[in-house]
């Protein structure tokens, strides 16, 4: 069976996926070809030709098409989110009263306007509309290899949900407990992450990073966030405003939050008060996240030998993910790649499939996106009178050159589904070399002097540098980096000494297993540096062209599209 996943038009993070017989044959960010970040409101037009071409199919072969996004869901769920708006802003549950079918209506237009233009006839197809929640929780259960395991689906807002907790059993999806807007961990986190400076949606990560050189007492943060009986509370007298009460009108943070914590933060530099916050902020998530699991889910992850699955735009907070995974009642824990907005048309189409009786094969890697052949970039090269060498073996010369110290950039294969560059759109460097970090930061990437880097490392030195024998194939996780090897590797340990890895294996991605192994025989370290090959504020690249903008626009001196080498 064909089945084509559409990101919702009017959500952040437009993308498609296809899954052909129950596996995946593509998965891509509409971001990755508009270079317009987030692609927010976006239809996922480009995506999803590119999904269809790549597997050989046409819009007419297609034979269900899912969105992320249920019209009886929105409904089901605005009554319980207006029962909670009357406790407090009952101008929101007015909002929603009264103005609920006919955003359900304008929502089920986009719908229709997506399958127009990537050219499928809407009354020619089956329609499947997955609640946002639930395809979540099916991006991770169903693609994770276990047969049955404990779910949690944690972000913003999905028609009213924003915290899903659920039990995956033999395929199904059981929900065990719900928490609805305004109540949600994701917009406590997005409220903060613009107080103190960045774009919600996009910089939380930040926010999580900078939270390590705060310390999280000297902030109470319960005025935001609490717990409350089997879920929690936020405080929407500062968390996600109204428009009239807020600091700013393009802004979710309220006034009342800069009198108790004064005016917002400006600039790229770290201030005192705004490191405490963040610490604040990250331990309230922390806390609560593992409050819901030990409430909710100690049963079921009992009965399931310990088996977490982790979805939604909180799950790619590494850091909740550490302590989630070092929780007693947790041995495994499964988080897929693009656990945000990105992944629930994916997680759609599995859905979907399962309903329609489909085996959904496991995801092992997310090598999903487009790839380009050497003729395709040498004609490039030719047209932008770009002077080239062919390697014989790529491997040979970029280890040497990472030996020596200096920055590549590595462009191979098929594009990474999700926000991690996993080795084939990555700036590489050495992780011993004093100052690389910074050098990567200032003068290539163009952000923040003090954001952290990972170390992509041989999955059998994962043991001995992170104490861990856990697989981390997608960046997902945070490990407490061993003593020995915190000396070892400087630039890829985070101030408070963890790292977030990926973990790479012969089986997943061949080429960069043996550059890590070939840089291993000349330095004696099974590591490397490794972040998006992107500047700040950009999506990472996806074409060849992309990357030479990149290249010339920045500081790097060293370029491997496949097997071609450009130097300045």
């Amino acid at each position: 069976m064909i089945i084509l996943g559409l990101g919702a038009p009017f959500l952040h993070d437009s993308a498609a996926a296809l899954l052909v017989d129950g596996k995946i044959a593509a998965a891509v960010e509409e971001e990755r070809f508009s270079r317009n970040k987030h692609a927010i409101r976006a239809l996922p037009i480009a995506a999803a030709h590119y999904c269809l071409e790549v597997a050989g199919v046409q819009p007419s072969d297609v034979q269900v098409v899912a969105f992320p996004w249920s019209a009886e869901s929105y409904r089901r769920q605005r009554w319980r989110y207006i029962r909670r708006c009357l406790r407090g802003r009952t101008s929101r549950a007015w909002k929603a009263l009264t103005r609920g079918r006919a955003e359900s209506r304008e929502r089920e237009r986009r719908v229709a306007e997506t399958l127009r233009a990537v050219g499928i006839d809407p009354a020619g197809v089956e329609v499947v509309y997955v609640d946002h929640h639930q395809a979540h929780a099916s991006s991770c259960y169903h693609l994770s290899g276990f047969k049955d395991a404990a779910i949690m689906s944690i972000d913003g807002a999905g028609e009213f949900t924003s915290t899903l907790l659920a039990e995956g059993v033999d395929g199904e999806i059981r929900t065990l407990f719900e928490v609805v807007e305004p109540d949600s961990l994701g917009f406590f986190y997005a409220t903060v992450t613009e107080y103190l400076g960045f774009e919600r949606n996009d910089g939380e990560y930040k926010v999580m990073g900078m939270a390590s050189y705060g310390d999280a007492s000297k902030v109470d943060i319960r005025p935001l966030i609490r717990r409350h009986g089997a879920g929690f509370r936020v405080g929407d007298d500062y968390v996600w405003a109204l428009r009239r009460h807020r600091h700013r009108v393009d802004k979710r943070y309220s006034s009342r939050l800069v009198e108790l914590w004064g005016p917002p933060r400006e600039g790229d530099e770290l201030d005192e008060a705004s490191v405490h916050i963040a610490a604040a902020t990250q331990r309230a998530l922390e806390e609560i996240a593992i409050g819901l699991m030990e409430t909710h889910l100690s049963q079921a992850l009992e009965r399931r030998g310990g088996r977490l699955c982790l979805a939604g735009g909180c799950a790619l907070n590494v850091a909740m993910n550490q302590k989630l995974l070092a929780h007693p009642l947790v041995n495994q824990l499964f988080v897929q790649p693009a656990a945000h907005d990105a992944g629930t048309p994916l997680g759609a189409a599995t859905w979907a499939a399962v309903q329609r009786g489909e085996t959904v094969q496991p995801m092992t890697h997310c090598y999903l996106g487009p790839a380009y052949g050497e003729p395709e970039i040498r004609a490039l090269l030719e047209r932008r009178s770009t002077p080239y060498e062919r390697q014989q073996d790529p491997v040979e010369l970029a280890s040497a050159l990472l030996e020596q110290g200096e920055v590549v950039a590595w462009f191979q294969g098929r594009m990474e589904f999700g926000p991690r560059a996993l080795g084939n759109r990555s700036i590489l460097a050495h992780p011993a070399k004093p100052g690389v970090a910074d050098q990567v930061n200032q003068i290539i990437k163009f952000r923040e002097k003090w954001r952290p880097f990972c170390p992509s490392l041989l999955a059998s030195a994962g043991p001995d540098i992170l104490g861990s024998d856990h697989a981390s194939p997608f960046m997902a996780l945070a490990f407490d980096i061993s003593e020995a090897w915190r000396k070892r590797i400087p630039e890829v340990v985070h101030v408070d000494g963890t790292g977030r890895p990926q973990t790479v294996s012969q089986e997943q991605n061949p080429l960069f297993y043996r550059l890590l192994k070939r840089f291993e025989e000349r330095t004696g370290l099974p590591v490397l540096l490794n972040t998006s090959l992107n500047r700040r504020g950009e999506p990472m690249v996806c074409s060849p062209d992309d990357a030479l903008d990149m290249f010339y626009g920045s500081g790097l001196e060293h370029l491997f599209l496949g097997a071609l080498y450009i130097r300045k």
